[in-house]
């Protein structure tokens, strides 16, 4: 098993927080506390680059939510990228790429 990792990178439009590895219910307090780190530092809009992220599960999916309603109710935004094939398809699954924008997802998985 590959643990997440996550790094937090800056471009113009706000921080990015970049997963690589597997999210699951063993590492979540580590992405809510990088989520909950950067909301509660002021981010208006959070990028979330999945391209890394080789799987996530129902437990990490509900953080993104989370963060997502969160951001909103301050007046924010959440965003996804790059999520690999897999993990596309459970965020279609479940409808979060109707919760949230969600840029550059495979057209097929």
């Amino acid at each position: 098993m590959t643990l997440l990792q996550v790094r937090v990178a800056e471009d113009e439009r706000g921080p990015v927080l970049v997963l690589s590895g597997e999210a699951d219910l063993t590492t979540l307090d580590q992405l809510n506390g990088a989520l909950d780190a950067q909301i509660w530092a002021g981010a208006r809009l959070l990028t979330v680059d999945l391209s890394g992220l080789t799987y996530a599960d129902s437990a990490s999916i509900a953080a993104l939510l989370l963060a997502a309603r969160t951001l909103r109710g301050q007046g924010g935004e959440l965003e996804l990228l790059h999520p690999q094939p897999i993990v596309a398809r459970v965020l279609s699954l479940t409808g979060v790429d109707q919760a949230m924008t969600v840029r550059g997802a495979p057209e097929r998985w």
